[in-house]
């Protein structure tokens, strides 16, 4: 007579810690497992995987297969800018790369419909999403960040000629997908505040944002606009970004400061916001990200400033 240590012994030993119970009665034999993080296709093909082996015992006439999953818990946080240019997308890049290596399960979401960046910044030009049904399954890049981008859904350098509504379904479709057990989405929004801010507030209700500057007061009025608008639609603010803030010349090494110098961190207390950090306009993490390997990614030091504020980040996110 077939026991229930004989039907655990039986369980192929990859997907045996997602086994949580077994009972066996009556030549039924009724089994618990943990389908977390699994996609549909994959957790179908667990519950087959137990029913073939549990099923050729002897004396086992039915087999149960319960698939159950906890609900990851996961913050969306928006990364928004009043105004294009300031480098929203590196820093949107960077941040997930920096979180990534401290532990996070990171997803990023190229809301960008226009002029999508992120597969050129994470290396992921060349990978396409799959569906499942309605659904997207988000490609993984190779620096363990998860991403879905209407750059990897066009061919390259074909132009997005939508009106507003179609980019509202387009987001839609990239934030409802598969993320698995993606903890942190980070969502780079489009410069601006229209029709694609207005549904990720509205649908999506982010946890919170984070605005990026340059220290430039032209780009300083429109970072203020784009807190105004997380403030109506009562989305906390994690705090501002000064991007660009400063140069060290490559052959004199005397410091320079095109776009002036602390305006963000100025706008953040006068704002009553916290500051996370600045930048600096560097030639390394031009070239860095145009060649698909963020600066996070490594120890040096054009990645420490991310990973100073990928950490102030992941602080805010805990006290949540």
């Amino acid at each position: 007579m077939t026991s229930v240590a004989e039907i655990e012994q039986t369980i192929p030993s990859h997907i045996a810690p997602r086994v949580r119970s077994v009972r066996f009665a009556d030549g039924v034999a009724t089994l618990v497992a943990d389908a977390t993080g699994l996609s549909r296709a994959a957790a179908a093909g667990l519950q087959q995987e137990l029913e073939q082996a549990i099923g050729s015992l002897a004396g086992v006439s039915e087999v149960r297969v319960a698939l159950m999953a906890d609900k990851v818990q996961r913050s969306i946080v928006a990364i928004g800018s009043g105004k294009g240019g300031v480098g929203k997308s590196t820093l949107t890049a960077n941040l997930a790369v920096a979180l990534a290596r401290a532990g996070h399960k990171v997803g990023v979401v190229d809301a960008d419909i226009y002029g999508p960046s992120q597969p050129m910044l994470l290396d992921a030009a060349n990978q396409k999403p799959t569906a499942e049904g309605q659904q997207l399954i988000p490609v993984e890049s190779e620096f363990g960040v998860k991403l879905l981008s209407m750059g990897q859904l066009i061919a390259p350098g074909k132009a997005i000629a939508w009106r507003g509504p179609m980019t509202g379904n387009a987001l839609g479709q990239l934030m409802d997908a598969q993320w698995g057990d993606a903890e942190v989405l980070l969502v780079d929004l489009p410069p601006g505040t229209g029709d694609v801010q207005l549904t990720m507030l509205q649908k999506f209700k982010p946890s919170g944002a984070i605005v990026v500057s340059t220290p430039q007061d032209l780009a300083l009025i429109d970072a203020t606009r784009a807190i105004d608008l997380f403030r109506q639609a009562d989305i906390p603010i994690i705090g501002l970004v000064e991007n660009m803030a400063g140069y060290l010349c490559p052959h004199c090494g005397q410091p320079s400061e095109p776009f002036g110098s602390g305006g963000a961190e100025a706008a953040a207390r006068a704002l009553g916001e916290d500051f996370l950090g600045r930048i600096p306009l560097a030639m390394e993490i031009r070239v860095a990200s145009d060649t698909g390997q963020p600066p996070a990614a490594s120890d040096g030091p054009q990645g420490k400033g991310f990973a100073d504020i990928a950490a102030r980040l992941s602080d805010w996110l805990a006290r949540q």
